[in-house]
């Protein structure tokens, strides 16, 4: 009997690589402009604040692993200091590179924030001047003027009406740099704003309404968003001063007594330090999570 061939192998296709979404885009007119949704670190900048958490990392590591490897008499070995030099090395490293994307999330957040609150501003003067009775590019004309006197020049609602006008002036449909505005933003007001001027443009609805109302309720989710910050804020800064606590406490008790500091150092003393971390940790990355609240 013949024997039956082999089908050929096909062949595998390579894994596509994830394209990282680009921090700055053009704009109709090309101008360039921001994608508040990311944020990528300058080489300085990391430097920096990987340095930070690995002065504090190191810092606690050898707070509370610090002195292993003791000889019998309570002095340090060669072995102590090449484990404390390993061990705030890691405990550095680890806290170095855990703490890049957590500084990169609060200065995304501390951008959306300050984004949100600036566009209710202008969306208060966008709102006035409709009322004057200023047709809608009059208006967004009007607006910009305001607020450069209200914001710096590299405020981010001016970059963004700059680019609004530009569009405007070179004949390009308003709702267009509206909509992109909206998508760059990831701001859900912003978006809903874009989709809502964008049918009463076209459709002829009430302009004057729609900013209005618009305005209304971004105002009134921005001051219950406030009172909840207001609430929540003592329980932060409870969270930060439990987290705080035990490294002051292992501080203040390894200083002033070095024979109840050499506990730690023992096999039951690791075990309970460790167990300790990870509690203290769990908690924290929890109360994180509980605290987060959205509007």
């Amino acid at each position: 009997m013949a024997k039956k061939e082999k089908a050929p192998k096909e062949p595998k296709q390579k894994k596509a690589k994830k394209i990282k979404e680009p921090q700055y885009y053009s704009s109709a007119t090309n101008m360039r402009t921001l994608n508040y949704k990311v944020y990528y670190m300058s080489g300085a900048e990391k430097i920096l604040y990987f340095l930070i958490g690995f002065i504090v990392g190191a810092a606690v590591g050898y707070l509370f692993y610090g002195g292993l490897a003791k000889d019998a008499y309570g002095d340090p070995t060669t072995a102590t200091y090449v484990l404390n030099l390993l061990i705030s090395g890691a405990a550095g490293i680890a806290a170095g590179c855990a703490f890049l994307p957590i500084r990169t999330d609060m200065i995304m957040k501390a951008r959306t924030k300050k984004l949100k609150s600036q566009f209710r501003d202008m969306l208060e003067a966008f709102n006035t001047s409709l009322g004057a009775g200023k047709n809608v590019t009059d208006s967004f004309h009007s607006v910009y003027e305001d607020l450069k006197v209200q914001y710096e020049e590299d405020a981010y609602i001016l970059k963004e009406l700059e680019v609004i006008l530009s569009c405007m002036d070179n004949n390009v449909d308003l709702e267009a740099p509206l909509a992109d505005f909206g998508a760059r933003s990831g701001v859900d007001d912003i978006v809903s704003f874009a989709n809502v001027f964008k049918i009463c443009y076209h459709k002829g609805g009430n302009i004057k309404d729609t900013i209005r109302n618009t305005h209304e309720i971004l105002s009134d989710k921005m001051e219950i968003a406030e009172e909840i910050e207001t609430i929540v804020t003592g329980a932060r800064s409870e969270q930060y001063l439990m987290l705080v606590m035990p490294i002051l406490l292992i501080g203040m008790i390894k200083t002033m007594s070095a024979d109840f500091a050499a506990n730690f150092a023992t096999t039951s003393g690791i075990l309970a330090t460790t167990v300790g971390i990870v509690m203290f940790v769990t908690a924290y990355l929890v109360g994180r999570a509980v605290l987060n609240i959205k509007i």
